[in-house]
């Protein structure tokens, strides 16, 4: 049997190797919101279609929520640093690879490959820090964690819009991918130095086949939603649908087995009796379904409906983002008092900065970038008040033992969200786009962006039944 090896681990450089960490999942986070905001010129460049648009998001969100899980177990049978440096290294050839896409479906594949090795990277970041900061530091080594993670996303939208407008080399919108691969080296060269050994975890196993089977049932489910209108709703695009559906329903009969083998499934089946952790991930689906999908419609809307330049169009998010960043740092100190409460107004906050956004574009006929930015800060701040204490309000009822488990559902469910939404919405989108204008495909995404809200308003407050 192999035996597994127990290094001692070093924090004497503990803060370096945090800041380490925190620039790869920097890196991951910009990489999130820098490609929504060239979409539109690759789109023109690439000849691809809306679907083809789409599916660069959505198959990179796929990708890393059904590896994301097993990403995690690999940094324990094989160590975080291992893990880590590896999947820096991926992703930074796969960042290469996109960049180099010479069509839609090469990009999409590079997407699907990118998500991947992003799955091996972002899961050993937080790992570090649990190991690293066992003391009092803790809650400053996070902290500095949340304030990294908001400020990726300003970041991110600056920086796609100022990389597509000065055309670095003649690169255009290439740059969004290059500018991972001298970042990556410098994270890789850092690691190798500085990173500590971690002790493996014995009797940690992965469930590929879990892993496999969620994939594809995902694929077969959002697929369609993203091909649907390319080739006219047909009956197969309804199979594929149906098929995905039964897919899905196997990966559940499939986990079980895998527990009753004795082995580790992807999910911990006992959670799904924990009726308050079921409809917080409820909520959290539905939160996350109207999150990368409204950037996605604003950034489309914005460049095409408005033609407003790429830097212009990135620069309206940085207000958004910036207030996502002042929330995040209220709601942690209001949820200590009240609850999910705070979680319940900054939904409603969120449908009030929509309800702005509506109106601005119905009573305005060519909305400027400012009043798009101002009207976006609220729906931002909304968005902040949620996000940073919903994961901690969803796993409040979970046992510690089951925590890792929970985290990793709260994780796999978030992302699947927001691939499904890019999917439903955009299509939604581009459908009224195509047969309409892009003012009224805005107002029909927006709708349906309140509806999904609002979902998610109702799931926290039948939660609060189990909680208060």
């Amino acid at each position: 049997m192999h035996q597994i090896v127990s290094h001692p681990v070093d924090t004497s450089r503990r803060w370096f190797v945090l800041a380490t960490v925190v620039a790869a999942q920097f890196m991951f986070g910009v990489d999130a919101f820098i490609v929504n905001v060239a979409i539109p010129t690759i789109a023109t460049e690439l000849k691809a279609s809306a679907a083809q648009i789409e599916a660069v998001i959505a198959i990179y969100l796929i990708a890393y929520a059904t590896l994301v899980v097993t990403g995690g177990r690999l940094g324990d049978i094989y160590g975080t640093r291992n893990v880590f440096i590896s999947g820096v290294a991926g992703f930074t050839v796969t960042s290469l690879w996109c960049a180099l896409a010479q069509s839609g479906p090469e990009l999409i594949a590079a997407r699907l490959a990118q998500g991947a090795t992003a799955a091996l990277m972002v899961p050993q970041v937080l790992a570090t820090i649990h190991l690293l900061f066992a003391d009092g530091a803790r809650a400053r080594a996070f902290a500095i964690y949340g304030i990294v993670l908001g400020l990726a996303g300003a970041a991110g939208f600056l920086l796609g819009g100022l990389l597509v407008t000065l055309d670095l080399a003649g690169l255009g919108w290439r740059a969004v991918f290059f500018v991972n691969v001298p970042f990556g080296a410098i994270i890789i060269a850092a690691a190798s130095k500085i990173m500590p050994m971690a002790p493996r975890r014995a009797g940690t196993r992965l469930d590929i086949p879990g892993a496999i089977v969620l994939f594809l049932g995902l694929l077969c489910l959002i697929g369609p939603l993203l091909f649907g209108q390319d080739l006219h709703w047909s009956p197969s695009v309804w199979l594929v649908m149906a098929i995905g559906i039964a897919i899905i329903a196997g990966f559940l009969r499939l986990e079980r087995a895998v527990a009753r083998r004795g082995g580790m499934p992807l999910i911990d089946l006992s959670l799904l009796s924990d009726r308050a952790f079921m409809r917080g991930l409820a909520a959290v689906f539905f939160f996350f379904f109207a999150n990368l999908s409204f950037y996605l419609v604003m950034t489309m809307y914005m460049q095409k409906g408005l033609h407003i330049p790429p830097l212009q169009a990135g620069l309206v998010f940085v207000p958004l983002a910036l207030s996502f960043v002042i929330a995040s740092r209220h709601s942690g100190i209001r949820a200590k008092h009240r609850g999910t409460l705070v979680l319940i107004e900054g939904c409603a906050v969120q449908i009030a900065g929509l309800a702005a956004l509506v109106a601005a574009v119905e009573w305005i006929d060519t909305p400027s970038a400012i009043s798009l930015s101002l009207v976006l800060t609220l729906f931002g701040y909304g968005q902040g008040l949620v996000m940073a204490p919903l994961s901690s309000a969803v796993l409040s009822t979970v046992k510690p033992a089951s925590a890792g488990a929970g985290s990793g559902m709260y994780g796999t469910t978030a992302q699947i969200a927001n691939a499904a939404g890019v999917a439903a919405i955009g299509a939604v989108f581009f459908a009224v786009e195509s047969a309409g204008s892009a003012r009224l495909a805005l107002l029909a995404a927006s709708a349906l962006f309140m509806l999904s809200i609002s979902a998610c308003a109702v799931f926290l407050t039948w939660m609060r039944q189990f909680t208060a």
